[in-house]
């Protein structure tokens, strides 16, 4: 696996959606369900899960390779897709973390971990481990479309999906937006903004 992931933990969403577009950025459904998340960043392992169905993502916490984040396409929003000992099981095996369109349950086991879940919320229902579904085919996670091997970076702003192709372009793109942004104080700032924003006025004809 190309450790070049590990670049991305430092790369703010915010920055990653500005360089590659709102089309990369999941729904605001999607969010960490514990305050304090860090930022995290990994390759996609991708599972797609029957509604009603957990068996794939369970059975993707002994196959995804450390430093993976397992993402889930489900769509589910009565069942639980993992609980406090999947996702110790995972954090123990060197998952970095679940992104899940669905729910989870056991949060408070979740959050004591200290392993980060972003996903829809939580249900204490637990699926049924009877369907088969898919390892490593692109699913559809909170509208944006996932392969094997994209980098997925989620803080608490949302959930940016690098596409693979494009992963060296953005990372320097990224570190290009955030080394002008340092080197710019507020004054700066504000003086060009203020600028742009009188200019774009003036061109709609407002004269307030």
């Amino acid at each position: 696996m190309n450790g070049d992931f590990k670049d991305f933990a430092d790369i703010p969403t915010t920055t990653l959606a500005d360089v590659l577009g709102g089309a990369q950025v999941m729904d605001i459904g999607l969010r960490p369900l514990w305050t304090g998340m860090p930022r995290f960043a990994g390759p996609a392992f991708t599972v797609r899960c029957p509604p009603g169905d957990n068996l794939m993502l369970h059975a993707a916490i002994y196959r995804a390779e450390p430093g993976s984040v397992i993402v889930v396409e489900s769509g589910d929003l009565d069942h639980a897709l993992a609980g406090g000992n999947v996702c110790a099981v995972a954090q123990r095996r060197g998952v970095a973390a679940f992104v899940a369109d669905g729910l989870i349950r056991d949060l408070g086991e979740v959050r004591e971990l200290g392993f980060p879940v972003v996903a829809r919320g939580v249900i204490p229902i637990p699926a049924a481990k009877k369907q088969l579904g898919t390892h490593g085919a692109p699913v559809r996670c909170g509208g944006v479309l996932v392969a094997v091997g994209d980098i997925v970076v989620a803080d608490e702003e949302g959930v940016v999906v690098v596409p693979a192709a494009e992963r060296a372009g953005a990372l320097e793109a990224a570190r290009a937006k955030l080394a002008k942004e340092a080197a710019e104080t507020l004054d700066d700032w504000e003086a060009a903004h203020h600028a742009r924003i009188e200019q774009s006025l003036a061109e709609l004809g407002f004269t307030g």
